[in-house]
């Protein structure tokens, strides 16, 4: 009998999950993907197998009634019957925030998931969305051994330096610190580059995690040493409806000033800003946006890419140089607009592209007289998820 391993990864209206065969001894193979997409609304429920076949297509009616854990179960429900004599061993979920003391992943047990409501302040729009599957698998089957993977965990090797506010010791004390997340994003392009490009493995990195949330992480050897986001999934670039690095006058202004609530402010930065607010509202889809004539379009577009060659001039001072520049996630692996122009704006740092390999999409996007290797590389958050569950669960 084969034994799989189911990954979660839980947003604020969407389910991604992946179900990964295990083949002894620590061997993983991908047997399917799937999401559930608007869980507050009306739920659609989609499945692909390993080659991208369609597995299945379904429509709910209304899910708000009756909350997200029969959403939940029927992940479980439908995974455990497509297996078939397969079993299923364990799930492995995302976590954006581990907060200071959880470094590595963790088996889940109630003061676990304790630990992880209590700083749930430190993302509030994150942490509950993640906490809710594990509750839910917990209840349908007790018995199954979950595991939580802590996207800030890989950030845990920087160095005092770049994880500090210059604010009174006694706030670091109350965990109040730059903490970086997209780990388990990194983690995975940091453990293939000693296959696909071994000199880099032992270099200084910058790699450019750009999709709907984005961030740039400085790797120096394949340890994570600096990155843009810092107490909150706020901080950094410029993202889909996320502002990145504000000036925190600006809130004290709005609240002050201005008289919003902070729950204002909160919707206002987590919703209502990025592409979306610069392009005046037409869109927070890079796609949509590459593709419109209006001006504000472009100027949307233009600050994304401006702001990540201002960052990534700030990591190559952290790490003292720069060897390579690696993009990933969704408009990272997809848009070469982007990539052009991002690499444009890095020319001073010796990066030269080929143009033809980055409208191709191929792996290697830099020209042979580049000083910078620059290359494409698909991250895979869910198998990195499905290693570390492996591991905790004493099954390798």
């Amino acid at each position: 009998m084969t034994e799989a391993i189911l990954t979660l990864n839980a947003g604020s209206s969407s389910l991604k999950f992946a179900l990964f065969r295990v083949d002894r001894p620590d061997t993983l193979a991908l047997a399917l993907r799937g999401e559930i997409e608007a869980i507050t609304a009306h739920p659609h429920f989609q499945a692909w197998d390993a080659d991208g076949n369609a597995l299945v297509d379904e429509h709910w009616p209304d899910a708000a009634a009756g909350g997200s854990q029969p959403l939940f179960e029927k992940v479980i429900d439908w995974t455990e019957a497509h297996l078939g004599l397969d079993r299923l061993i364990a799930v492995g979920h995302r976590v954006v925030h581990g907060g200071p003391d959880h470094a590595e992943p963790e088996r889940v047990t109630p003061d676990l998931l304790a630990a992880l409501d209590r700083i749930t302040p430190l993302a509030p729009l994150h942490q509950p969305q993640n906490l809710a599957p594990i509750r839910a698998i917990a209840a349908a089957r007790p018995d199954l051994p979950q595991v939580a993977c802590f996207d800030t965990a890989f950030h845990h090797t920087m160095p005092a330096v770049a994880s500090r506010f210059a604010l009174p010791r006694e706030y670091e004390a109350m965990a109040i610190r730059r903490y970086g997340f997209h780990g388990l994003s990194y983690e995975s392009i940091a453990s293939r580059l000693p296959d696909l490009a071994p000199a880099l493995a032992r270099g200084r990195v910058i790699v450019a995690h750009l999709g709907n949330g984005a961030s740039l992480c400085a790797l120096d050897h394949g340890r994570s040493i600096d990155t843009t986001m810092g107490f909150s999934a706020l901080d950094g670039l410029v993202m889909g409806t996320r502002p990145g690095t504000l000036d925190p006058g600006v809130i004290l202004y709005l609240l002050q000033e201005r008289g919003m609530t902070a729950s204002e402010v909160e919707d206002l930065l987590y919703r209502r800003s990025g592409l979306l607010g610069v392009s005046g509202g037409i869109s927070s889809d890079m796609r949509t946006l590459l593709e419109s004539p209006d001006p504000r379009a472009a100027e949307a577009v233009e600050l994304f890419t401006y702001r990540i060659g201002r960052e990534a001039g700030g990591l190559a001072s952290s790490l003292g140089g720069l060897d390579g520049l690696i993009f990933t996630a969704g408009i990272g692996e997809h848009a070469p607009p982007i990539r052009a122009a991002v690499c444009q704006r890095l020319e001073w740092l010796g990066v030269v592209l080929d143009p033809a390999a980055n409208e191709r999409g191929d792996a290697l996007i830099s020209a042979p007289q580049s000083r910078v290797e620059v290359r494409v590389i698909a991250t895979d958050e869910e198998k990195m998820i499905a290693r570390h569950t492996l591991a905790s669960v004493g099954l390798t």
